[in-house]
C-alpha cells in the first residue's frame, strides 16, 4: 500500500481527522517545493518503519507526508503537474467561480463555465484512481474524449437559462430571480458532479484495484470503482453548489440589512464571501469520504472473494 494511502488510513478515519489533514496538505506554499524535495520526501516515507496504523509523531516525517499528499499520485507514484495538485485547486478555480457567478450574458457565461469545467475535469482526471485498465485501447484517450463531451454539455447547461431568457425576452422580476439567483447553484453543482462522473467512468466500467488490510492487491473491482466515482462526484457537486448558493444567501441578507449601499462595495462583499466559502468548502468536500476507501466483502464480485478470506478491502478513492 502506498505511503499516501497508509497515512489516510491511519489518520483519516473520521471527517475531522481528514479535514485537519487536508487543511495542512492544501497549503499553497507546498506548490513551491521542487521535484527533488518531493522525491526526498517520498524516500523518507518509504524508508520509515511506520506501521499501517501508527499515528505520525515525528515532525519531519509529517512534513514529508504532507508534501507527498499534496504532490504525488498514490497509484502511479508520479509527481502530479503543479497546476493540478490539490493545493492549486482553490486558487485556480476561484477566478472562474467569481466570473461565472456574475451571470451577465449567455456567451460569456458559456465561455467562463467552459474554462471552469475544463480545469476541474482535468484535475479530476489527473487525481483519479490510477489502476491500469483495459489494454486494447488507451483509457486516458477515452477519458479525454468523454471529458471534452462532458465539458461542452456542462457549459451549455450552465448558459441555457440565460439563453432562454434572452431568446424569449423574459424580463419579469420572478424570472430574473430564478435565472440569476436560484438556478446557478444547483446547475453548477449538478454539472460539476456530472463531469467528474463522466471523466472517471472507465473506473466503474473496468474496475479499480482493491487491497487487503496488509496492502496486498487482491483483485480489480467494478463495484469499488463505482463507489469511488459516486463519492467523488457527490463531493464535487456539494463543493460548487454550496460555493454558489451560500454567498448569494449572505449577500441577500447584507442587502436587506442595508449594510452596503454602493454597487461596487456590494460586488466586493460578494467576491469576499465567494472566496471565503470556497476556501472552506474545498477541504470539507475533499474530507466528505475517506481517501483510502473501504468496501465490505459482501459488496465485492465473487471472483475476488474466491481468492481471499479477508472481510474488509481498501482502494484509492481519488479526488
Amino acid at each position: 500500500m502506498d505511503g499516501n494511502l497508509r497515512v489516510w488510513r491511519a489518520e483519516g478515519q473520521s471527517f475531522l481527522q481528514r479535514f485537519l489533514l487536508w487543511a495542512d496538505a492544501l497549503d499553497p506554499l507546498l506548490l513551491l517545493k521542487s521535484s527533488d524535495e518531493i522525491k526526498r520526501a517520498r524516500l523518507l516515507i518509504q524508508t520509515s518503519e511506520k506501521t499501517l496504523s501508527e499515528p505520525i509523531q515525528n515532525n519531519q516525517t509529517r512534513k514529508a507526508f504532507l508534501l507527498s499528499l499534496s504532490s504525488v499520485h498514490p497509484d502511479t507514484d508520479k509527481i502530479i503537474p503543479i497546476l493540478f495538485r490539490p493545493p492549486a485547486f482553490m486558487p485556480l478555480t476561484l477566478p472562474w467561480v467569481i466570473v461565472s457567478s456574475l451571470q451577465h450574458q449567455a456567451k460569456s457565461t458559456f465561455f467562463f463555465q467552459f474554462v471552469f469545467h475544463t480545469y476541474t475535469t482535468a484535475f479530476t482526471l489527473l487525481n483519479g484512481n490510477g489502476t491500469p485498465k483495459a489494454e486494447e485501447y488507451s483509457v486516458q484517450q477515452k477519458q479525454i474524449f468523454y471529458g471534452l463531451g462532458a465539458i461542452s454539455y456542462a457549459a451549455c447547461i450552465g448558459a441555457l437559462p440565460l439563453i432562454f431568457m434572452n431568446r424569449y425576452t423574459v424580463k419579469s422580476p420572478l424570472v430574473q430571480l430564478i435565472v440569476r439567483k436560484l438556478l446557478p447553484a444547483p446547475l453548477l453543482g449538478l454539472t460539476s458532479a456530472f463531469t467528474a462522473a463522466v471523466v472517471r467512468s472507465p473506473e466503474f466500467e473496468n474496475g479499480i484495484e482493491v487491497m487487503d488490510r496488509n496492502g496486498k492487491v487482491v483483485g480489480v473491482s467494478r463495484n469499488a470503482g463505482e463507489k469511488a466515482v459516486r463519492e467523488t462526484a457527490l463531493s464535487r457537486g456539494v463543493l460548487f453548489g454550496t460555493t454558489f448558493f451560500l454567498p448569494e444567501v449572505l449577500v441577500h441578507f447584507v442587502q436587506r440589512a442595508k449594510l452596503v449601499k454602493s454597487p461596487r462595495a456590494l460586488a466586493s462583499v460578494r467576491m469576499l464571501l465567494i472566496t471565503s466559502v470556497l476556501a472552506g468548502m474545498v477541504p470539507v468536500s475533499f474530507s466528505m469520504f475517506p481517501q483510502c476507501g473501504e468496501i465490505k466483502r459482501e459488496d465485492l464480485e465473487p471472483e475476488i472473494l474466491s481468492s481471499t478470506e479477508e472481510t474488509e478491502f481498501f482502494y484509492n478513492r481519488g479526488i
